[in-house]
């Protein structure tokens, strides 16, 4: 009699197809569907005007997820890209005291400094 140890991954409470003999490849797997998830959720949390399925979205999530290396050999030549930001509000002069106001103020300074002499 033979002993066979088969390696089965588990998402979200149910074993999926796939049966691996090696302990690595099954967490390597994993590891992919946990990528494909995470871009699966990014492509769905942007603000897309298409009419893609969940299904689709998720095909193509583990596709790039599968072929990682040549994905990111194809990124790895662009820079980030920054969305274009608001202009920026015109600065608003910081006003001055009203003329009065700047009057009582020296006033009062002048008033502080006779009292401390």
């Amino acid at each position: 009699m033979a002993v066979i140890t088969k390696f089965i991954v588990v998402r979200d409470g149910v074993e999926l197809d796939r049966v691996f003999a090696d302990k690595k490849e099954a967490e390597a797997y994993d590891k992919m569907l946990d990528a494909a998830q995470d871009l699966a959720l990014l492509l769905k949390q942007g603000n897309f005007q298409t009419g893609v399925d969940d299904k689709t979205i998720y095909e193509v999530s583990v596709y790039l997820a599968k072929n990682a290396p040549a994905v990111a050999q194809i990124l790895k030549s662009i820079k980030p890209f920054k969305p274009a930001s608001p202009p920026p509000e015109q600065a608003k002069p910081i006003e001055d005291e009203p003329a009065g106001d700047k009057r009582k103020s020296r006033e009062s300074k002048s008033k502080a400094k006779s009292r401390a002499n």
